[in-house]
């Protein structure tokens, strides 16, 4: 079957609830753990119907914004979705009191147990009307962005296909482009503070109801962080500042002596070369054929893994109007598919999200052999590990998409890797600010936004530019809208990802073993126990940012970037 024949069934949230009913009786009225394992089973297969059919939605829906179908469909989710989460806190707390759970956790794992607890920690029925205003502020954000119209030169652009004008050649285009981008978020300011500062709230409201002083440890839970707190994250955003803030902000002064200007702006620092920014070579199908080539000598495993993707259309990756921007991964299990969404715009991002996706999608396809929809994906700071990782282990075929400007991109790709951590860990330590302080005036966040800059990003200059000076970036930022707290799950992974680039470059086959055993793990475990079993070092420990960024930093001072 192919992506276009999946068939979708609105779920008739009454047959759904009653056939859940009937399951979870069947559950806790069982005699022996062989009986409530099997009982388990038919279960997991009412939820992964019901995962199934939300999955498809969100793709065709976020493929084209404006289909009236699905936007219908999308918007019945927004309102099931919490109803579905209450019959899952049934289910969780039937299988936390289960008199087997000795025999339960010894066959399927004490990781399924501690997302149950977890999950118990998010939810009540009282909150179920909170829930639902959150999910529809979310698409209320995502439709906003989606249907923009960028005007620039007598054209009309979306966010993802005004991009490439931002790595003009051209100094001034970058700059009027630029300004003609964020000219829409400004004139849109409003609204999206309106939606913000709702979300907030409603978060605060949902967190006091069930018993928390504010929205933080609600969103851990939310995000599954079983064995790492807010304190950790803060020590480890601590080492970033004090040793990748002043090594990034070297690369900056690097490109701005190899670009050979006095000042760098904002418009400037994507654009890294003054011979301009690697593109990849080829149409998308043409990047896709190579990527098919890549993948079937990197190792068997992804050559059967990205043939499925070829052959059952698992892969939307053109922008195009209406279409959501950004990339994703999702899985949809009845049919055993990993599905990639991106945005190809002709920039070297088309092949960052490619491979980055594309490492999500072979680890969910690497676990999918387990019954429950909790394993088949990991905690997303150990998810973006196998994406980020990804990027890297395909970089001994980087020469298929970029031909002489290979050197060029693997030194941007990783220079660009160390210039992301400070933004990551900034957008993390602003949403602890917010959460903490729910009451903040639109102005106040905007304020705190740009205090976070002035630490994490201090070479950054907005050239005059009043909307981001008074601190409207974090406003493009889908992430702290849609995902609290999520970002910091980036940087982590980014450490866990460079120890894989620097084990790969002294031993592929051990690298790539410690990766697939990563992968086949899925979500099976924790994420420090998932960093164990890859044996690499936890981001937390004191000293691990200094020691992984040593190799990096002697990578980097060894090219020549004068010659790019």
């Amino acid at each position: 079957m192919t992506f276009e024949s999946f068939p979708y069934v609105r779920p008739d949230m009454a047959e759904v609830s009653q056939s859940f009913e009937k399951q979870l009786v069947r559950f806790q009225s069982a005699q022996s753990p062989t009986a409530q394992s099997r009982s388990l089973g038919r279960l997991n297969a009412v939820r992964e119907e019901f995962w199934t059919m939300y999955n498809l939605c969100y793709v065709r829906h976020t493929s084209n914004t404006a289909d009236p179908f699905y936007e219908k469909e999308n918007e019945y989710f927004d309102e099931n979705l919490p109803t579905f989460e209450a019959l899952n806190n049934r289910f969780f707390r039937a299988l936390l009191s289960s008199p087997f759970r000795d025999a339960l956790e010894q066959k399927f794992g004490k990781q399924l147990f501690t997302l149950a607890e977890l999950s118990l920690k998010t939810f009540k029925p009282s909150i179920l009307e909170d829930l639902q205003q959150e999910n529809a502020l979310s698409t209320d954000y995502t439709k906003l962005k989606a249907q923009a119209k960028v005007d620039f030169d007598g054209s009309s652009y979306n966010l993802s296909s005004i991009h490439p004008l931002e790595l003009s050649d051209n100094r001034d285009t970058r700059r009027r482009a630029m300004e003609a981008k964020w000219q829409f978020f400004s004139g849109h300011a409003g609204e999206m503070e309106n939606i913000f500062d709702k979300m907030v709230k409603v978060r605060h409201r949902i967190a006091r109801e069930l018993g928390y002083r504010n929205f933080v440890e609600v969103g851990y839970a939310r995000m599954r962080r079983s064995d790492y707190t807010p304190a950790m994250v803060a020590n480890f955003r601590r080492q970033v500042r004090d040793i990748l803030v002043p090594l990034a902000s070297g690369l900056y002064e690097r490109q701005r002596k190899r670009l050979g200007i006095s000042k760098l702006k904002y418009y400037d620092e994507e654009y890294k070369f003054p011979t301009g920014n690697p593109k990849p070579i080829g149409t998308p199908q043409e990047i896709v054929a190579n990527a098919a080539h890549m993948y079937s000598e990197l190792s068997p495993d992804t050559d059967r893994f990205f043939r499925h993707m070829q052959e059952a259309n698992l892969m939307d990756l053109v922008n195009r109007d209406g279409k959501a921007p950004g990339g994703y991964c999702t899985y949809i299990s009845k049919f055993d598919a990993p599905f990639i969404f991106s945005n190809f715009n002709g920039t070297s991002g088309d092949i960052d999200v490619l491979t980055h996706e594309a490492g999500h999608a072979f680890q969910v396809w690497s676990s999918s052999r387990f019954p429950f929809d909790e394993y088949h994906w990991p905690t997303s700071d150990a998810a973006e590990i196998h994406s980020m990782s990804m990027e890297f282990f395909t970089w001994p075929w980087m020469e298929l998409f970029f031909g002489p400007d290979t050197e060029k991109y693997r030194y941007m790709h990783l220079g660009g890797a160390i210039q992301f951590l400070p933004y990551g860990v900034a957008v993390d330590e602003f949403q602890h600010m917010i959460y903490e302080n729910p009451d903040m005036t639109p102005s106040e966040r905007n304020a705190a936004w740009r205090s976070l800059e002035k630490i994490y990003l201090p070479h950054r200059d907005y050239d005059g530019n009043a909307y981001l000076e008074t601190g409207g970036f974090w406003q493009k930022q889908s992430h702290i809208f849609n995902s609290p707290f999520y970002y910091i799950d980036y940087t982590l992974a980014q450490i866990c990802a460079f120890q894989f680039w620097t084990k790969d470059r002294q031993n592929h086959d051990r690298a790539w073993r410690d990766y697939v055993r990563l992968c086949k793990a899925g979500g099976s475990k924790s994420f420090l126990e998932l960093v164990k079993l890859a044996n690499l070092r936890s981001p937390f420990e004191d000293g691990c940012v200094e020691s992984v960024v040593g190799e990096i930093r002697r990578y980097l001072d060894g090219v020549d970037d004068s010659k790019f």
